[in-house]
């Protein structure tokens, strides 16, 4: 039976929400006068689910929600509050709240809010142990700054169903982004339909993803559902978005504002709920700019934007990386486990991982394990590629400050300093550096930009 541990100052509604939820959900409870009483349980009890009141003296609400986040417990809590302020909601959402209901709510809402917070849970629960022995959660595994960061805005974004597009090189692990955003949401229960627009020949690309009716084209011989309709409910992922041919760009922008999608050799239109989640190693405000990619249609994308780090940028989450591969390939090839010897971890450390970044380190990793027999893996059985790369020689991510000038001088000559070592690190990908640099989008980029007169 589930334990639910409501936390109110208000003694007479927390015991009501106590005896409502048993009453009508079976489930047992606890309740707390506060929130360090309620911190208090979470230690040391087993609880499977919070109601959290955000209005309290002493430790309040948003004081629990972080501290939960900072100590890694991921039980969902339900916030409520009398207010009726949408924003402090909000801001507790974004703390890590599942959701949030008003105290005037009826207890059987109540009731079924708690209900699918622990279907959500367990479904999670249950999903991140099937991608821990799967290891497909590999891009995501990590303690850099770069890579919490990354989680943090992955499983925030995962519980809205807005366009999400996810920016990163080649091998950085984007469609497992994609993948855990799915997972980590509602929508993890229906499925996750996975598209490369790169392989798709020009003539199939509106057929495999809108579908089509029978005699729609020669060896159309029976109608078939497109990707949007395969995935209702779902996730689609598109990749190498930027491959797209201008056709089918205006019908995606059309699915994106009204959920309609028409078959090819029909005027019927369909109804579809299906979450957009795209991909791109390519830089489509270049695309825009060139007139190959529509302005309008990376408006609709780009509402949300998840940058994933390349491994070259968060080298101190190699060492975990690679104990994590290693390991997975010992259990593949059925050998005894194996570990790296500190020299040859050094040397993996080193190597700037530009070619083809995590799944490149993947690769290595079984080129050692094939390579030698022994328990251990030495610093001699790395790669010559590997090895001979020396240490980290990339450009650093803090630029020396200019001496001389007034203070306002100097701050200026920084800035500019640090928006080019950052431009360049991306290539001038403008977006990209944008989302690196924690700016709000590529037009507060270009703002600074002009300001600077910086100019690829």
């Amino acid at each position: 039976m589930s334990l639910i541990l409501i936390i109110d100052d208000v003694a007479a509604l927390r015991d009501q929400y106590a005896y409502d939820l048993k009453r009508l959900g079976g489930f047992e409870t606890l309740t707390a006068g506060g929130g360090s009483e309620g911190l208090g349980l979470l230690e040391s009890e087993d609880v499977d689910c919070v109601i959290l009141d955000l209005e309290m003296p002493g430790v309040d609400g948003f004081e629990v929600l972080a501290t939960l986040k900072r100590k890694g417990n991921r039980v969902p809590v339900i916030v409520y509050t009398g207010t009726g302020s949408y924003d402090r909601c909000t801001r507790a959402v974004k703390l890590g709240a599942y959701s949030f209901i008003a105290k005037d709510e009826p207890l059987e809402r109540v009731v079924r809010e708690v209900e699918n917070a622990l279907a959500w849970a367990g479904m999670r629960s249950e999903i991140s142990r099937l991608r821990r022995q799967s290891g497909d959660d590999s891009p995501l595994i990590g303690e850099s700054r770069a890579a919490v960061a990354m989680k943090e805005q992955i499983d925030r974004l995962a519980r809205i169903p807005s366009p999400v597009l996810i920016l990163g090189e080649s091998g950085s692990g984007k469609e497992l982004v994609a993948r855990r955003l799915h997972d980590a949401g509602g929508r993890a229960l229906r499925d996750f339909v996975a598209v490369n627009c790169a392989a798709l020949p020009d003539t199939m690309v509106e057929s495999e993803l809108f579908g089509h009716e029978r005699g729609a084209f020669t060896g159309a011989d029976k109608t078939r559902k497109g990707a949007f309709e395969a995935a209702g409910g779902g996730t689609l992922f598109l990749d190498e978005i930027g491959e797209l041919p201008a056709p089918a760009q205006a019908k995606l922008l059309r699915v994106l504002e009204d959920g309609l999608v028409t078959r090819l050799g029909s005027n019927k239109t369909i109804k579809v709920d299906t979450r957009v989640v795209a991909a791109t190693n390519r830089d489509l405000e270049g695309e825009v700019a060139a007139s190959s990619f529509r302005q309008d249609l990376l408006y609709r994308l780009n509402t949300h934007v998840v940058q994933v780090p390349p491994l070259r940028e968060r080298l101190s989450d190699v060492p975990i990386l690679a104990e994590h591969f290693l390991a997975l390939t010992c259990e593949k090839f059925g050998v005894k486990p194996r570990s790296l010897a500190p020299e040859a971890l050094k040397k993996l450390q080193g190597y700037d991982w530009a070619r083809n970044n995590v799944r490149e380190l993947r690769n290595v990793i079984e080129r050692l394990v094939i390579a030698g027999d022994g328990e251990i893996i030495t610093a001699d059985l790395v790669p010559a590629e590997i090895s001979g790369s020396g240490a980290n020689s990339g450009p650093t991510d803090r630029p020396a400050p200019p001496a001389g000038g007034t203070l306002t001088e100097q701050k200026a000559a920084a800035e500019r300093q640090i928006i080019l070592a950052a431009l360049e690190r991306n290539d001038w990908h403008i977006t990209n550096t944008a989302a690196r640099l924690g700016l709000a989008d590529h037009s507060s980029l270009l703002k600074i930009m002009r300001r600077h007169d910086l100019k690829k």
